[in-house]
């Protein structure tokens, strides 16, 4: 239902202003990162694409990873995102001189949601989108972040994505407060792409924004949709922070997941730190640490990495990761490009 609502949605607003279309000269200029303008119509297309490359325990792995389209635009008080992908488009693993080569040609439904700003302070969202817990998972786009891999925390606390609706508000003063509620009360618009099937999810996230720091709190509940069969709720707590200067960026999250009984991932979480030499160069050290009960895994993880932008929209990453569980460690390096 939510799909045909948004797929109505697009045809619409892409028709407001067509009668201007020959009346107004299109805007034909482009800049890398922003997309192309379709004439005078809200919409803009572009999307990116990244590719990488890991070594770990001598095996080889090239990966031609995220292709993905993406469509935005705004009317008036509503906006909307939509994004496609393909995830892992071809893989070539080499081991001991031996190649195998995987293909996954699924487009994927990351986000697709419509936006209506009720007034300065509130805003209501309907659609998939990017659940709001923490601060990474608001990155999702591989070009924007400092690393090529992202912390476990992110892949194991919470589902990534969201399908429902989505409510905030946040008041513009000399601090800020940021508040907002997710809820979930249907399937997933693609339950493939995201770390849980689920079918109902209930957040909350309250944050407080000063000068150069940001922290927030999240508190959620949702129901996990398992291999057999098995359904059962699982709840999620998050404390994270940001503090941001000209030269450096000091990142947090730390969080757990528990049923109504125990613990399935008693902590997870991260500290990272960026140093930004120049525009271009960004050294970056990450820490690590995670227990999930339900993965029978505890590991403690150090990562240290190299970002080189030569511009914003181009990003190409280094980075070694130390892990206690020694067959872990592992070399990536990747390519992404915002265009």
């Amino acid at each position: 239902m939510i799909a045909k609502l948004l797929f109505f949605f697009f045809l619409m607003i892409s028709s407001l202003n067509a009668d201007d279309v020959q009346a107004r000269p299109t805007e034909s200029s482009y800049h890398l990162g922003e997309g192309m303008k379709v004439a005078s119509l809200p919409l803009y297309l572009g999307g990116y694409f990244s590719l990488d490359y890991r070594n770990m325990q001598g095996e080889n792995r090239y990966r031609l990873d995220d292709i993905a389209l993406l469509s935005y635009g705004n009317y008036n008080r509503f906006s909307y995102m939509a994004e496609l992908e393909y995830k892992s488009f071809y893989v070539v693993n080499e081991n001991k001189g031996k190649y195998t080569t995987t293909r996954d040609d699924s487009l994927h439904t990351e986000r697709l949601y419509v936006n209506y700003a009720v007034d300065e302070n509130y805003n209501f969202r309907v659609g998939k989108y990017s659940t709001q817990a923490g601060f990474w998972n608001l990155l999702p786009i591989n070009v924007l972040r400092d690393t090529t891999s992202v912390p476990m925390s992110t892949n194991i606390i919470f589902p990534k994505f969201t399908t429902g609706v989505l409510l905030s508000y946040k008041s513009y003063n000399d601090a800020s407060l940021n508040m907002d509620v997710m809820i979930q009360n249907n399937r997933d618009l693609d339950a493939v792409y995201n770390n849980y099937k689920m079918d109902e999810h209930y957040g909350v996230g309250i944050g407080y924004e000063k000068d150069n720091l940001a922290v927030k709190f999240n508190f959620g509940l949702f129901d996990g949709l398992f291999a057999n069969s098995r359904s059962q709720n699982l709840y999620y707590y998050m404390a994270s922070f940001k503090y941001t200067t000209e030269k450096i960026e000091l990142m947090g999250e730390v969080g757990s997941q528990k049923t109504s009984q125990v613990y399935t991932t008693k902590y997870a979480g991260y500290l990272q730190g960026a140093y930004h030499f120049t525009q271009e160069h960004t050294g970056v050290l990450r820490l690590e640490s995670y227990d999930d009960r339900s993965l029978a895994t505890k590991e403690d993880i150090a990562i240290f990495g190299y970002s080189y932008r030569p511009l914003y929209p181009v990003s190409l990453k280094a980075e070694y990761q130390f892990h206690s569980i020694h067959k872990n460690n592992q070399t990536m390096f990747s390519i992404s490009v915002l265009f």
